[in-house]
C-alpha cells in the first residue's frame, strides 16, 4: 500500500516538474511526452492512442478523459493544432488537459468528470508545426505533402529565402514610385497603407523577404508545405487554390479527424483554436444564407446558442475585443457544426491587446481627452491595415523586446539599383504571445470550457401522473425535460443521421398491452430548461420502464406502477 501511494505521488510531481519546467513552445516529441505522462499517471481516466500519422511520419493523437464508461456522457471534443502556425492552439488543448487532471482531487473536477468527456486532438498540424523550431523559421500552414501551388507544373521551387542569414523569414521593404505602403507616423520601425483618399502617397512595396526563383513575379508562392488542415474541409471546400488540396478530405490528418469524430454520438460541442473566431463575437442571423439550397448560415436557434456561449466566453477569457475572423471555407469551424450537425466554436487563444499611442503628457484635460479619442480611431485603423504596429506599441508598454528583426539593406537581384531592407514583425509573434503568458491563457480557457460542460444537456423525467380511467386500464403522463442551458443538439443536427434525436421509449410486460401513444418515439431539438409532455393508454398491472435521453444528453430510466 505503502508503495502504490509513493508511486502515486511520483507520478504527481513528474507531471508537475514537466510542465513547471517548460521555458517554451513544445516541440511535437515534447508535446507527445507531456501526454504519454499523463496517460501513464492517470490510466483511469485518460485513453490516449494515435489515431494516424502525417505524411512527415508523425503521430495524430487522440486523448480522452472521463470516468467510467466515457462514451455513455456527453462529451466535448477539443481540437488545437488547426492551422499550423499556431502553436498557442496546441498548447491550450494540452494544457487543459494537464491542468484538469493536476485537479482531480478537487470535487468540481471529479463531479466534472463524473458527467463529461473530453476528447482531446491537440496538434492536428504536427508537420507545419515543426517549422517553428527549424534551422529556418517561418510561419507554415501546409503539411509534408510536395505540391504545386503556382501550377506550373514544378514542385516546391519558389521556398523561402533567407537573405539575412538570421535564421528566420521577414519582410522586404523596397522603395519604389508605385509602392502602396508608408512609414508608420506613430512608430518609423512599421509600415500601413496609404489612404489615397486622404491625399498620402506611398513609397515602398512590403512582400516577404525571399527571391523570385521561378521569375514569375511572385515571391515564396510555392515553397516547401503543402496542404493546410484548415483549408481541406468539405463545406465551402476551396478548391483549386493553395493549399487547399486536390480534393475534400484528401488527407491523412482531416480523414482520420471525422473518422473518429463520426463514431462519437456522445459530443454535443466541438472547441477548436484557430484564428477563426465566433466566440469573442458570435454569429449574426441571416434568414437568406438560411433558405439557400446550400444551407450557409447558421440557424436561428443556434445563434441563440452562440450567441449564450459567447457571452459565457467573454466573461471568462476577456476577448471580447479579439478580431473576428470569418471562416473562408474548407476550415473546421465550419465542417464541424454544416456537415458534423454539432455546436461549433472557435476562438485564436490570444490578439494583441489594443495599446493606446502615448500622447502630449502635458496638455489640458479637454486635449488629452481629445487626443486619446483620436488615437483609439487611429488604433483600430493600425490594426486593420498592419497588425505589426500595434504588436510594437503593444510589446514596448509590456517591456518585450524580441519580436522585430531592425530593418538591414541588402543588395537585391530582383531589384537592382533599389534600396531593398529586409527586417520588420518576425515570423509567429501576431497570433502567438510570448510563452510566460501561455499559463494564465490556458487557465482562463480551462475556466470556460468547464463552464460550458456546466451547460450541457442532461435529460431528465419528471411530472409523473398515473390514473385509472376504468377498464384495467391506466394513463401515463410524465414530462420529459432537458435540465441543461444548451440544447439537447443544435437545430440543424436534426437533419443529420450522425446527431441522434432524444429517444423516448416505454417498455411493458407481456401481461400489458399499450392502447394508446408510442412505444418508441424521437423529440426534435429540446431547448435549454424546455419541456416535453408525453402520454400514455396502458392497459394491465404491474409496473412499466420509461427510457428517455440520448448521447449528447445521457439517459433516464424510472418504473412506474400502474
Amino acid at each position: 500500500m505503502i508503495k502504490k501511494i509513493t508511486a502515486i505521488i511520483g507520478c504527481c510531481w513528474l507531471l508537475v516538474a514537466t510542465t513547471m519546467g517548460q521555458t517554451g513552445y513544445s516541440n511535437f516529441t515534447q508535446q507527445s511526452n507531456r501526454l504519454t505522462i499523463l496517460s501513464k499517471n492517470f490510466p483511469q481516466l485518460v485513453k490516449l492512442k494515435s489515431i494516424t500519422k502525417s505524411i512527415g511520419g508523425k503521430d495524430i493523437w487522440m486523448m480522452a478523459i472521463g470516468t467510467g464508461n466515457t462514451a455513455t456522457k456527453p462529451g466535448i471534443a477539443v481540437i488545437g493544432g488547426v492551422e499550423g502556425n499556431h502553436l498557442l492552439g496546441t498548447e491550450l488543448a494540452i494544457g487543459f488537459a494537464e491542468k484538469l487532471l493536476q485537479g482531480i482531487d478537487s470535487d468540481s473536477i471529479k463531479n466534472l468528470l463524473a458527467k463529461t468527456t473530453f476528447y482531446i486532438f491537440p496538434n492536428m498540424s504536427p508537420d507545419a508545426m515543426e517549422q517553428y523550431f527549424a534551422p529556418l523559421k517561418y510561419e507554415r500552414q501546409g503539411s509534408a505533402v510536395p505540391t504545386d501551388d503556382d501550377r506550373d507544373g514544378k514542385l516546391n521551387e519558389d521556398g523561402y529565402d533567407d537573405l539575412d542569414k538570421n535564421g528566420k523569414i521577414t519582410w522586404m521593404r523596397i522603395e519604389s514610385p508605385v509602392g502602396d505602403y508608408r512609414i508608420n507616423p506613430e512608430d518609423t520601425r512599421s509600415l500601413v497603407k496609404a489612404d489615397i483618399t486622404k491625399g498620402e502617397k506611398g513609397k515602398y512595396l512590403l512582400v516577404s523577404e525571399g527571391i523570385d526563383n521561378d521569375k514569375d513575379g511572385n515571391f515564396n508562392e510555392d515553397g516547401e508545405g503543402g496542404i493546410w488542415f484548415n483549408k481541406n474541409f468539405s463545406f465551402r471546400h476551396p478548391s483549386f487554390t493553395p493549399g487547399s488540396g486536390e480534393f475534400a478530405v484528401s488527407e491523412n490528418e482531416t480523414r482520420a479527424l471525422p473518422d473518429n469524430l463520426f463514431q462519437l454520438f456522445n459530443v454535443f460541442a466541438v472547441v477548436c483554436f484557430s484564428t477563426n473566431n465566433n466566440l469573442s463575437t458570435p454569429y449574426a442571423f441571416n434568414a437568406a444564407n438560411t433558405t439557400a439550397r446550400i444551407i450557409a448560415g447558421w440557424l436561428e436557434p443556434d445563434v441563440k446558442v452562440n450567441t449564450m456561449v459567447s457571452e459565457l466566453y467573454n466573461k471568462t477569457a476577456n476577448m471580447k475585443d479579439a478580431p473576428k475572423v470569418n471562416a473562408a471555407g474548407g476550415d473546421l469551424l465550419s465542417w464541424a457544426y454544416y456537415h458534423y450537425g454539432r455546436f461549433s466554436f472557435s476562438t485564436p487563444g490570444w490578439y494583441v491587446p489594443k495599446a493606446v499611442a502615448d500622447t502630449l503628457k502635458k496638455a489640458s484635460a479637454d486635449t488629452a481627452k481629445k487626443e486619446k479619442a483620436d488615437s483609439v480611431k487611429k488604433e483600430k485603423a493600425f490594426i486593420i491595415e498592419d497588425a505589426g504596429a500595434a504588436y510594437l506599441r503593444w510589446a514596448a508598454k509590456q517591456g518585450i523586446t524580441e519580436g522585430f528583426t531592425e530593418w538591414k539593406k541588402i543588395e537585391h537581384p530582383d531589384f537592382p539599383g533599389q534600396n531593398v531592407e529586409v527586417g520588420g514583425i518576425d515570423p509567429f509573434v501576431l497570433i502567438n504571445p510570448p510563452y510566460k503568458l501561455v499559463g494564465e491563457i490556458t487557465g482562463k480557457h480551462l475556466n470556460f470550457l468547464m463552464k460550458l460542460a456546466a451547460l450541457q444537456p442532461e435529460i431528465d423525467i419528471v411530472n409523473i401522473k398515473t390514473e385509472k380511467i376504468g377498464g384495467g386500464i391506466s394513463r401515463i403522463t410524465v414530462a420529459i425535460i432537458n435540465k441543461g442551458a444548451l440544447p439537447s443538439h443544435s437545430k440543424l443536427g436534426e437533419r443529420t443521421y450522425w446527431v441522434k434525436r432524444v429517444n423516448v421509449k416505454l417498455e411493458i410486460a407481456n401481461n400489458q398491452s399499450l392502447i394508446s401513444g408510442k412505444k418508441i418515439q424521437l423529440l426534435n431539438s429540446l431547448e435549454g430548461y424546455a419541456a416535453k409532455e408525453l402520454s400514455w393508454l396502458v392497459k394491465g398491472t404491474g409496473k412499466i420502464i420509461l427510457e428517455a435521453g440520448s448521447p449528447t444528453t445521457g439517459s433516464k430510466k424510472i418504473e412506474i406502477s400502474l
